[in-house]
């Protein structure tokens, strides 16, 4: 290594990913073909079509083409916030005293404050390109909602947001960020839409979760002429845009010669951590690389280390294509922890079949200790994470210290998804002591799992 490294790696514009990378391509196991509720058979581009974009139809149908030429009016959105710093943690390196170096991908410098941008605006400018009116979506904390109510205003686009309760009642100031740049904020379950009445009555008192958002969204986008529905993690099409997180890691640490030994990114949906690590996996798979790679869930929604590989619904109202995953059951809802954009039921298709052949492995952890892990991380770095990226910190935290303890000089490389300035009410939770953890029992988990549909 013959370059000093800086505390932060930039790239210049002419080293930006010009296209995505579909790992699916590298894949010799592909992830199952969704399939349609009604015939359970692999859905078809025209299935589809109701329900998304055409040409992001494709890109979630399509395993074989290895990479998707980046449109120019995204490339150029692109370059207001991008690309985005490769930080050395020299303060947490010191602060923990470990051998190890520690890297992290910093996402949060935009104002949606998350990684999320990197495929809303994809997913806007397709809607435009085909003349939508507007689309519909599900979030959670309101990362993905700010992100998309952005991309839509930017293409003059109608938003329209089911936000998960919990999150609209903890998260306000992402609410009206999102209303600031023209979208409605519907919390969900709501009575707007019949599966949010049905929900509603099955559940009352519900704090909602994604599942149950989602089913909202895809009923209000195939019940309105000139609408569609868009996802900000799960799908196959958006670990293909947010793999710009992966492709830029990748590029900086070949900039200065830097082998990653380990990769972090938290997991809830998946896409994030599927972004992140897609690069890395595409090496692994063709045999010219190995790192290990670490997803990291709330205890609290445990879908990769206690949920099981099989087809299941995306949503709770179970209207929406089945896709094989890990799960906990469509009819889970998990406790109302603070990492909102954790609190999935399932896990994206491309990381369960990853994870199940053992390219990459799961840690659930809980979160006071994730909290923690973030504070000490503000107060050395200087940056307030997101409850969701402190997932990561944690687990990268604990990779330190075993380094420590063996005197090994690892290379570790976590994602920080975004930043937890709209997160203060879980901060105030934390500091005035009055954080629980809460797991799910087995028998919640079988309660929720022994529903799941029969498919042959």
């Amino acid at each position: 290594m013959s370059k000093e490294i800086p505390y932060k790696i930039y790239l210049e514009e002419n080293e930006m990913p010009k296209q995505w990378y579909n790992v699916r391509a590298d894949m010799k196991n592909k992830p199952a073909p969704i399939l349609n509720p009604a015939t359970m058979k692999p859905i078809t581009l025209e299935e589809l079509a109701p329900i998304f974009c055409g040409e992001l139809a494709k890109q979630e149908l399509d395993d074989r083409t290895p990479y998707f030429d980046i449109p120019q009016e995204i490339q150029d959105f692109y370059r207001m916030y991008r690309p985005s710093p490769l930080v050395r943690a020299y303060c947490l390196e010191k602060k923990l005293g470990t051998p190890a170096h520690i890297y992290y991908k910093f996402e949060g410098n935009n104002t949606s404050g998350s990684h999320k941008l990197n495929s809303a605006i994809a997913q806007a400018y397709y809607a435009k390109k085909q003349g939508l009116k507007g689309v519909t979506t599900e979030t959670g904390a309101g990362q993905w909602g700010t992100a998309l109510s952005m991309a839509c205003s930017y293409f003059d686009l109608d938003c329209q947001v089911y936000m998960v309760k919990v999150s609209y009642e903890q998260k306000p100031f992402r609410r009206e960020v999102m209303r600031t740049y023209g979208a409605t904020v519907t919390p969900s379950p709501s009575m707007n839409t019949n599966i949010g009445r049905k929900i509603n009555q099955e559940f009352p008192g519900t704090t909602g979760s994604l599942g149950c958002a989602i089913s909202e969204a895809v009923e209000a986008a195939t019940t309105q002429e000139g609408y569609r529905y868009v996802l900000g993690s799960v799908l196959s099409q958006v670990l293909l845009h947010q793999t710009v997180i992966g492709l830029e890691t990748k590029t900086a640490l070949d900039k200065y010669g830097i082998k990653a030994d380990v990769i972090i990114g938290c997991a809830g949906g998946g896409s994030n951590l599927g972004g992140l690590i897609s690069p890395f996996a595409g090496e692994v798979l063709r045999g010219e690389a190995d790192y290990e790679m670490i997803a990291v869930e709330p205890a609290s929604c445990p879908s990769l280390t206690r949920g099981i590989y099989a087809y299941d619904f995306c949503d709770t109202g179970k209207i929406c294509p089945l896709a094989k995953m890990y799960t906990l059951g469509s009819s889970f809802i998990p406790s109302a922890n603070h990492a909102g954009g954790l609190r999935y039921h399932g896990m994206s298709s491309i990381v369960s079949q990853l994870y199940e052949d053992g390219i990459l492995t799961a840690r659930s952890v809980e979160q006071t200790e994730v909290f923690k892990a973030a504070q000490m991380f503000a107060r050395v770095e200087g940056i307030l994470p997101a409850p969701e990226s402190s997932h990561a910190i944690k687990v990268a935290i604990d990779e330190a210290m075993k380094c420590k303890e063996t005197g090994e000089e690892k290379n570790i490389v976590f994602g920080l998804t975004g930043t937890g300035y709209f997160d203060m009410v879980a901060y105030q939770k934390f500091n005035d002591g009055d954080m629980a953890d809460y797991v799910p029992t087995d028998e919640e988990i079988r309660k929720s799992l022994s529903m799941l549909p029969k498919v042959e």
